[in-house]
């Protein structure tokens, strides 16, 4: 039976009482009752299996039965998701977190429709994928939680690209395919999404000049939206993280 998944900012290792946001949810939206189980989480890798004591109006006493302690998964994966116009950023956000992605950063893309300009409509819009990753990782029950970074343009990415392991630019009309590169055990690997139009030439060669390496992932093409996702499974199963 797969449990529902809450967040606090402590995993306790004894009896406690789940109140607040997660509380509500959990005794009013998913109106758990006595005797069902349950999992909370702090986001940063430990875990815990409970079962309601007694449920109030909006909180649940709990009976901590197991405590653990995950790993952070290595090698971390961080998804580099250029802005994109509509629902279709948030989208992006919640397939790359349930797919595992370990940090996400939004990249203000030459192509990019949507700009997230400085003031209340950018940080509106990036709290939407901040909230947008917190629930997917709760609905896929990950005990680490990516963070969503503040958003970089193609100076600040390609300072991120010269600092990891090994930095990959997912582009349809390359020849190399991901499965041909040889990925490492640790460290950071960088994976740079481009926006609906596609990453603008001059972009490309800023990246590869600081270290990124363009791959495809197959003989179709990906909606931006899903490539994070799809190329995260092939990292998962090509390096120790799925193991």
């Amino acid at each position: 039976m797969t449990l529902a998944q809450f967040l606090v900012e402590s995993v306790p290792s004894a009896d406690f009482t789940l109140d607040g946001q997660e509380g509500r949810h959990a005794a009013a939206v998913r109106r758990l009752r006595a005797g069902e189980r349950l999992q909370v989480s702090d986001g940063r890798g430990t875990v815990a299996r409970c079962v309601v004591a007694a449920a109030g109006k909006d909180t649940l006493d709990l009976t901590v039965e197991r405590r653990w302690t995950e790993p952070a998964p290595a090698p971390r994966v961080v998804v580099v998701q250029a802005l994109v116009k509509g629902d279709r950023g948030e989208l992006a956000v919640e397939l790359a977190t349930e797919a595992g992605a370990d940090e996400i950063v939004p990249w203000r893309a030459r192509r990019s429709i949507a700009k997230w300009e400085t003031g209340p409509r950018g940080d509106k819009a990036l709290a939407k994928w901040r909230s947008t990753a917190r629930e997917a990782g709760k609905q896929s029950r990950r005990a680490w939680l990516p963070d969503v970074a503040d958003p970089v343009d193609l100076d600040g990415l390609s300072q991120r690209v010269g600092a990891a392991a090994l930095a990959l630019v997912l582009e349809a009309g390359t020849a190399r395919p991901l499965a041909e590169v040889t990925l490492p055990g640790e460290g950071d690997i960088l994976l740079v999404v481009g926006p609906e139009g596609g990453i603008d030439p001059t972009e490309l060669d800023a990246l590869t000049s600081a270290g990124a390496t363009p791959v495809r992932l197959g003989p179709s093409v990906l909606r931006t939206s899903t490539a994070a996702a799809v190329a995260l499974g092939a990292i998962g199963a090509l390096t120790p993280r799925w193991q």
